[in-house]
């Protein structure tokens, strides 16, 4: 299990603006964090940068300003780390999530699982583009594993993040789409048809949270991770879904 981040120093009172880099997926529990926050530290403006994991990544290589990152997987954290990007000691594993097939609430399709998207009245699954959005690559595992793959590529469409994917089922785009369990909860408009297997992919779905070090207020980034870790942040993360894996 994870480690509390740990705090060195007492951050100054002075005005301070965060920008926060977050999984797509975090949008509505960090949001609701924000709100928190500022009640408990009314000289700290929280501003995010919400989009899939691995365009995250690619940002805070080449340079764009970022305090903290929170990764939806463990490999975009990775890179960053063995790139010297991270202030290693920081590193934290926060939350756990599922990954879901879904369809429109009013759907009739009559499907019950992840195996059902070879069937032929299914004309377009939305997936997560699985070289930078975390939840198309889980989803790539789990179609592997079923051996279905091939079949479902010549049936997606690709988006940019976990959010793209959810609103293309919400509306029609798609008629199935795979996205992670927190996200269905958000959306009255879709149902959930099936949860995969933890067996189906090589990994489980863990979101890491760390300091960039190039950040410029390293101190209050530390003390927000913290904030992250806590009990008032757990009940956030839990009302949405996620599990919670600091002990």
């Amino acid at each position: 299990c994870a480690q509390k981040a740990k705090i060195s120093k007492t951050p100054t009172q002075k005005p301070v603006t965060l920008t926060i880099s977050a999984a797509a997926s975090l949008t509505e529990a960090m949001g609701e964090i924000k709100t928190l926050y500022k009640k408990e530290r009314p000289n700290v403006t929280i501003n995010y940068n919400f989009g899939s994991s691995g365009i995250l990544q690619q940002q805070i290589e080449q340079g764009a300003d970022a305090d903290l990152f929170f990764s939806a997987a463990t490999k975009q954290m990775t890179t960053l780390k063995e790139k010297g990007l991270l202030i290693d000691s920081t590193k934290v594993n926060l939350l756990g999530n599922t990954v879901v097939l879904i369809t429109k609430s009013d759907s009739t399709l009559g499907i019950k699982g992840f195996k059902d998207l070879e069937n032929s009245n299914i004309k377009k699954i939305a997936l997560g583009e699985p070289k930078t959005v975390p939840v198309g690559q889980y989803s790539e595992e789990i179609l592997t594993s079923l051996k279905i793959l091939d079949k479902v590529k010549a049936k997606a469409v690709y988006g940019k993040d976990v959010k793209e994917v959810l609103s293309w089922v919400e509306s029609g785009d798609a008629e199935v789409g795979v996205v992670y369990g927190t996200d269905a909860k958000t959306s009255k408009k879709i149902k959930v048809i099936a949860v995969a297997s933890k067996e189906l992919y090589k990994k489980p779905v863990v979101y890491p949270a760390a300091v960039i070090k190039t950040s410029k207020n390293v101190e209050d980034a530390k003390l927000f991770l913290k904030y992250l870790s806590s009990d008032k942040a757990k009940a956030v993360f839990v009302k949405y879904g996620f599990s919670f894996l600091v002990k």
